[in-house]
């Protein structure tokens, strides 16, 4: 299968690699000094789950100079989602499939903008990683996975076809029975992301302390009711599950949006939080906690975005 992968971060460069080691042919989207690394010594992956190296890869600046591929992988930013998709136009075939992985709900919305709804899935992943230096990727925490599916949830032939790809190179594909479910059940568990940014602290941190760990409970509870108003199907015990879960993390662990708010880069806060403020206003719904999140760390971003 001929695979291109858009952002080779910790998300796009663990599973452009893996599909690489697999025997793919796999194209990288990349630039600066990670590039230069690649294209001389490949890519490294430093994995909890066994370390990996592809020592010969394909990786290019420029999405135009990609071949047509079968699968799209995007795993870019959230707020990068618009502009990839106006440049994927020049590389996109009649069966390309195009398979975002951002966190946030509104990712395949945006690439219907631009690209025919034939060649859009849905979809997300689970993985705690991140470039290590360039050329190098770090596995931390989660098993790797990717779940996925048709927009309107129809089972196809191609999205068996591509879970069957996944599994047979080293982690977990599902197509997913409800995609609108899983991602708002994601989108549930990364907003407290935030929170983290907010309290200058880990995952670890944030969970033993009772008072923070509280704040957490009812910013999950907030995004699950906005969930429920809007019609999609989240378990009653979902948030029970989601506080299990994060319990299960390495202490020392936090996310991508957290780390680039400490950086003072530009972040996925409008996709995550301000997100959910902006549903939750076009329904006349009160989310305070996710509010007051939101509002703490507005102007940080907006000052990483000038520089």
């Amino acid at each position: 299968m001929k695979i291109l992968i858009v952002g080779t971060g910790g998300v796009g460069g663990y599973f452009g690699g893996r599909l690489a080691q697999a025997g793919h042919s796999v194209t990288f989207i990349a630039r600066g000094a990670h590039k230069e690394a690649m294209e001389k010594n490949g890519l490294e992956v430093q994995s909890i789950n066994s370390d990996f190296s592809v020592t010969k890869v394909n990786v290019t600046e420029k999405i135009s100079e990609a071949e047509v591929p079968d699968l799209v992988i995007i795993s870019v930013k959230a707020w990068q989602v618009k502009d990839i998709a106006q440049q994927l136009k020049s590389v996109i075939g009649q069966s390309t499939m195009v398979l975002p992985l951002q966190n946030g709900v509104l990712a395949s919305d945006e690439l219907k903008e631009y690209l025919p709804e034939k060649n859009v899935l849905s979809g997300l992943c689970r993985i705690i990683s991140k470039i290590e230096g360039p050329g190098k990727i770090n596995h931390l925490a989660v098993d790797p996975t990717i779940v996925f599916g048709e927009c309107d949830n129809s089972k196809t032939n191609r999205v068996y076809a591509l879970e069957k790809v996944f599994n047979d190179s080293g982690f977990k594909g599902r197509v997913a029975n409800d995609i609108q479910s899983d991602l708002w059940k994601k989108f549930i568990s990364i907003c407290v992301s935030a929170w983290l940014a907010v309290t200058r602290s880990t995952y670890g941190e944030v969970r033993a302390q009772p008072e923070t760990r509280k704040v957490m409970r009812d910013l999950f509870d907030e995004v699950t009711e906005l969930a429920h108003k809007k019609g999609i199907n989240i378990e009653s015990d979902f948030v029970d599950k989601t506080m299990a879960f994060i319990d299960t993390f390495p202490p020392e662990s936090t996310s991508s949006l957290t780390r680039d708010v400490w950086e003072g880069k530009p972040s996925e806060l409008e996709y995550q939080n301000g997100s959910v403020v902006k549903l939750a206003d076009e329904i006349g719904l009160d989310v305070p906690v996710n509010r007051f999140i939101y509002y703490s760390l507005i102007l940080m971003e907006k000052k990483a975005r000038k520089k």
